[in-house]
């Protein structure tokens, strides 16, 4: 009992060793397949509510009531005491653009051009990219690589931009909202199984380990039938 007074709701006690983080898809159904018909709206609405349930605390004027406008390209590095509340930065949902659901309700799947988005896991204290924002690119796993022709990310060339970190964890901040790359499929094969690894790029990023499908990358199955 004396030991667990000494240590901090706040912040892990040791962070000399943190590791890189891993990432997560939006929208998370069935697993890690993306399954629909174009011509069937029942089959791919489930993932658009989806989308916009999840993006319901990304809406601009939530954003904007919420959290402060930072500056890009740099971290947002706050002091003070470690129990005090900390300010987070906007990141609303029209960065997304094409996949923001704003213009396009159904992110694209009535037209078999899916948006998905990844999300980087929080960790406390971590600066990723150690001073150059990570950046997100997607391929083919295993199979023909001509089945991915097209993939346009947002916002801009899809990174995860340094104003978002550090995160000071759920207790100081309370309006964190985590940044998203939309990663809009505008050219996959139809009526096959594509499977597809999007991963994280940047300095102290690890993609490759074949024992964690999940740190620093994501695979999932897209299957777009007409």
């Amino acid at each position: 009992y004396v030991m667990l007074l000494t240590l901090s709701p706040y912040t892990p006690r040791y962070r000399d060793r943190v590791s890189p983080p891993g990432v997560m898809i939006r929208p998370y159904l069935n697993g890690f397949t993306i399954a629909f018909n174009v011509s069937q709206p029942s089959t791919w609405q489930p993932y658009v509510d989806s989308m916009h349930h999840f993006l319901a605390a990304y809406d601009d004027k939530v954003q904007e009531e919420k959290n402060i406008e930072c500056v890009p390209g740099k971290y947002f590095i706050q002091g003070g005491n470690e129990s005090e509340e900390k300010k987070a930065c906007q990141f609303k949902r029209s960065l997304l653009q094409n996949c923001s659901g704003i213009e396009d309700p159904t992110f694209g799947y009535s037209k078999g051009q899916p948006c998905i988005l990844l999300k980087m896991n929080r960790i406390i204290g971590y600066r990723p990219g150690a001073g150059v924002p990570v950046s997100v690119d997607c391929k083919v796993q295993k199979g023909n690589e001509s089945h991915l022709r097209s993939v346009d990310f947002y916002p801009g060339n899809g990174t995860f931009d340094l104003m978002y970190y550090p995160y000071y964890g759920k207790f100081t901040h309370v309006n964190y909202t985590s940044p998203l790359v939309g990663m809009h499929f505008t050219d996959v094969k139809k009526d096959d199984l594509v499977h597809i690894q999007c991963s994280l790029n940047g300095k102290g990023i690890i993609n490759d380990l074949n024992s964690d499908r999940f740190l620093g990358r994501i695979i999932f199955t897209l299957n777009i039938g007409k």
